[in-house]
């Protein structure tokens, strides 16, 4: 099934919209992205994991990040490529670094994906990570424009932060085996990869 969110996109931004023929700029777990580029096309693959599409409806900055886990419990964040793969963190991150471009706190459109039990397995969490995201903006008292969570497929995602548009797409058959493995295998390289250094989080 293919949906497209347009959210807040304004009418005069839909009539504008341009076709981009530039890379799609791809996002895999614990990663994030953000651009300031009018034709940016920001594309993630998510199962069980998150990923919060973000913008400043009116500077036109906005951004990605793609997580695999709710929180880090040790409250060690550690260096960024590590760090990222917890929600807490990965939110902070990307919402700290779209302000540092000039986006206005109260100007960000927020969109969430993801989070479906792909898995299979009793602990469920993709629904962990949806629960995470819907209460961590709540709670930062952000309002969710749109969202497509839970479920039990894996999905692509296309977003233009330069309009705020989202295209969903859910993958079914042969694509379902190669998002639940990829994930089995970051998942596994968690627990081996070292998490080191600081960073500093927004206000």
């Amino acid at each position: 099934m293919r949906l497209t969110v347009d959210g807040g996109a304004s009418k005069r931004e839909r009539a504008n919209r341009v076709v981009t023929s530039a890379p799609p700029i791809r996002v895999p777990p614990g990663a994030h992205h953000v651009s300031a580029d009018p034709n940016a096309l920001i594309v993630t693959v998510l199962g069980s994991c998150v990923a919060a599409c973000i913008r400043d409806r009116i500077g036109g900055v906005g951004g990605m990040n793609h997580f695999m886990l709710p929180q880090s419990d040790s409250g060690n964040w550690g260096k960024a490529t590590a760090s990222l793969r917890y929600g807490n963190f990965a939110m902070e991150r990307l919402i700290n670094d779209l302000l540092m471009r000039g986006a206005k706190r109260e100007n960000l459109e927020i969109k969430v994906f993801g989070g479906a039990n792909v898995l299979n397995l009793d602990a469920n969490i993709g629904w962990k990570n949806a629960d995470f995201v819907e209460a961590y903006l709540a709670t930062e008292g952000f309002a969710i424009a749109a969202q497509h969570l839970r479920g039990t497929y894996p999905r692509r995602v296309h977003y233009f932060p330069g309009t705020g548009k989202a295209q969903v797409l859910e993958l079914r058959r042969r694509e379902d085996l190669v998002v639940v493995e990829a994930e089995r295998t970051y998942g596994r390289n968690l627990t081996s990869e070292p998490i080191d250094g600081s960073v500093e989080l927004f206000d």
